[in-house]
């Protein structure tokens, strides 16, 4: 893709979970902060990804979590926003708010500031919730790949990967 917005590693990526999903008969949907919709811009970036893309909540404050994926308090007082809770929370909360099949959240520190000793800059943690299932699946990531554009890049990769069946 010559006109590509994108780095082609995600376009390709992105064009996979497409395919799949619609082979799958899936739906997304991206409950997105630290990566505020690079996920959502390259699976829209694939021509025919409306037939799997839902929607994306692209949730960067604490009170957008709390409003649009409805994120308690609680968890975000206890825990923060960087933390399995508040993925589990954010990625049922995309489910609940939307038509899809599967969603995945994503929440971290990209830095350069805003990094503690507990959770230093290039944390990511990531949710991945299928509508029907018990269990959520979370894991957390520690990136250090070229300062905020690389933690970025590295978890839409990380979400991109989670989408797939």
């Amino acid at each position: 893709m010559t006109d590509a917005l994108l780095p082609e590693d995600i376009l390709v990526l992105a064009r996979k979970v497409v395919e799949e999903n619609k082979a799958a008969g899936r739906k997304i949907a991206l409950a997105e902060s630290c990566t505020g919709g690079l996920v959502a811009s390259a699976l829209t970036e694939v021509p025919g990804s409306s037939k799997v893309f839902d929607r994306s909540f692209v949730t960067y404050s604490n009170e957008a979590k709390q409003d649009m994926l409805g994120v308690e308090s609680d968890i975000l007082e206890t825990f923060g926003a960087v933390s399995v809770a508040c993925v589990y929370a954010m990625a049922r909360g995309a489910l609940e708010r939307s038509d899809a099949d599967v969603a995945v959240a994503i929440s971290g520190i990209a830095g350069p500031g805003g990094g503690s000793d507990i959770k230093p800059v290039g944390t990511v943690v990531f949710a991945r919730m299928v509508r029907g299932e018990e269990e959520p699946t979370a894991e957390e990531k520690l990136f250090d790949d070229n300062g905020r554009s690389g933690v970025r890049r590295q978890a839409t990769l990380c979400a991109l990967e989670l989408l797939l069946p």
